[in-house]
């Protein structure tokens, strides 16, 4: 009877087990299907679709990492690129192995170089190989991130160089502009005070009289002056009045 006991209550805890588990068996059976169908499309080159996949994947099981992994890869195959790396970066961080860690790294270090991202791009592969030190990809591809991130500097000092120069010009041209000006202002202010100078002394001039120079009047009045004395001088020799003189008149024939 302890037996007989024992199967059924055994029988009935295995049947409330599975009816437990069977909405999470559904929901993992879904998260599955989509990933499945997602890596059709995505073997088909049909990255749109994988897409929608992997998205749907996600929102049957949040914690799916293949879906989340996959979802980055179809971002990637499509030139999102931001989107991509986002999405490794989010998977560095729920990686449960050194295996998958050194992998979402090396992803994340892909997308990182399609977008310019050099030095990003070169820290995410030493991460990865960090985690795997074996993986000769990962380690080529550092090689190349150090490589494009060294032409990448040196472009940026040239164009650095480039500008500073081309400043230095603008200014040396603003300064020779500035200078120009200043003369110019100069020598005008020099001509404007040398006019103002000529003007003021011909004003002078027209003001002052001219000491050789008399009016009519004066003039008139010393002419008057002159023969009144002249008349006197001759009536004084006609006379023979003149003091101290032997006057002599002359005859008139």
């Amino acid at each position: 009877m302890y037996l007989i006991k024992k199967h059924i209550k055994t029988l009935l805890f295995l049947i409330l087990t599975v009816l437990l588990l069977s909405p999470f068996y559904s929901f993992a059976q879904g998260d599955k299907k989509f990933i499945k169908e997602g890596n059709k499309a995505y073997l088909n080159k049909k990255y749109s679709e994988a897409e929608k996949n992997y998205s749907r994947a996600i929102n049957k099981n949040k914690g799916s990492y293949n879906g989340s992994f996959n979802l980055g890869d179809a971002y990637y195959k499509q030139g999102k690129y931001e989107e991509a790396a986002e999405q490794f970066q989010s998977l560095t961080h729920r990686a449960t192995s050194k295996d998958t860690l050194s992998k979402a790294y090396h992803n994340l270090g892909n997308a990182l170089m399609k977008s310019k991202k050099y030095q990003e791009g070169l820290d995410a592969y030493k991460n990865s190989l960090k985690n795997n030190p074996n993986d000769e990809e990962t380690r080529y591809n550092c090689a190349y991130a150090q490589q494009m991130l060294k032409q990448q500097q040196q472009q940026q000092q040239k164009d650095k160089d480039k500008k500073d120069n081309k400043d230095k010009k603008n200014d040396k041209n603003k300064k020779d502009d500035k200078d120009k000006k200043d003369d110019k202002k100069d020598k005008d202010k020099k001509d404007q005070d040398k006019k103002e100078k000529q003007d003021k002394d011909k004003q002078d001039k027209d003001k002052k009289p001219d000491q050789n120079q008399i009016s009519k009047e004066d003039a008139k009045r010393l002419l008057d002056a002159l023969q009144n004395d002249e008349k006197n001088l001759q009536d004084k020799l006609k006379k023979g009045k003149v003091k101290g003189v032997k006057a002599e008149i002359e005859k008139d024939w």
